[in-house]
């Protein structure tokens, strides 16, 4: 079973609830941090980590003595990343998407490629979770590379989850994608029901069956609720509006950890979805 925790809108306590759901199961697991830009699950599960990988991606240079300034490149690229002015190859890097066409389209191959550091893969333990987070270089844009290389470490034999990024664009959809489940995290404002209806649809999109839950519960309105009722997805769990759990939060202590109460609840809630009890 493999199940994303996501949210339309950042902020929304997404590590809070996939912490704790790892946090809150006896059997193996296999945690994925794929909010590569900042990461923060590890600070909560507190693997220790014992293994670092370093992604790379390939990056067209142009051999100024080979171009002729034919403008081939830039009429294959599908990302606009390459431009030729006054017979002369610019690359914008940080539009490239490194899929290698301009180099194989170039008649002269004055293009070649070398590899870059895109970022680093994390490997940790702790207890019975195997814990993995990925970490975007500084400078590098598009980390959608180092969610697909997270996700290659997936082992199929065992229970998964990922915590994504917040949002819906590429490294959402790439974490969300083929995934059994995903729990869409949301508080009670219009922010937030907005943000949750753009990550619901995006779940349609992919075929992925949802669930709600509603984080800092008991203030704001109802309109998330009516939303939930309407398109009939379930309402997994409600966190409610709470200083201490705030106090916990930010001293980096596990919600399962500084409440007990809802160690029991998470792990109900894991086995309802198992069974597909929604």
């Amino acid at each position: 079973m493999t199940v994303t925790v996501a949210s339309g809108k950042g902020g929304t306590g997404k590590t809070l609830i996939a912490t704790s759901l790892a946090l809150s199961l006896d059997e193996e697991v296999q945690f994925v941090d794929c909010d590569v830009e900042e990461p923060n699950a590890h600070i909560f599960i507190q693997p220790q980590i014992y293994k670092k990988e370093y992604v790379y991606l390939p990056k067209p240079i142009v051999e100024d003595s080979k171009c002729t300034g034919c403008g081939s490149c830039a009429e294959i690229c599908q990302f606009n990343a390459v431009a030729v002015v006054k017979k002369k190859v610019l690359i914008f890097y940080e539009l490239c998407h490194s899929c290698g066409a301009c180099s194989l389209i170039c008649p002269e191959n004055a293009i070649f490629e070398v590899d870059v550091e895109k970022g680093i893969l994390e490997k940790g333990e702790k207890g019975n979770i195997e814990f993995w987070h990925g970490i975007l270089t500084v400078g590098e844009s598009s980390p959608t590379p180092i969610v697909k290389a997270l996700k290659k470490k997936i082992n199929p034999h065992k229970h998964v989850i990922i915590d994504s990024s917040p949002g819906t664009s590429c490294p959402v959809v790439e974490a969300v994608k083929g995934s059994d489940f995903a729990i869409l995290v949301t508080e009670p404002t219009p922010f937030g029901l907005h943000d949750l209806d753009l990550a619901v649809k995006m779940c349609e999109k992919l075929e992925v069956k949802t669930g709600v839950i509603i984080n800092r519960a008991g203030k704001g309105d109802e309109q998330v609720e009516t939303y939930c009722k309407d398109k009939k997805i379930p309402i997994l769990e409600r966190i409610p509006l709470s200083r201490k759990i705030a106090q916990a939060y930010s001293k980096g202590i596990p919600l399962v950890k500084a409440f007990p109460k809802f160690r029991e609840r998470f792990f109900l809630l894991w086995k309802r979805i198992n069974k597909e009890e929604l």
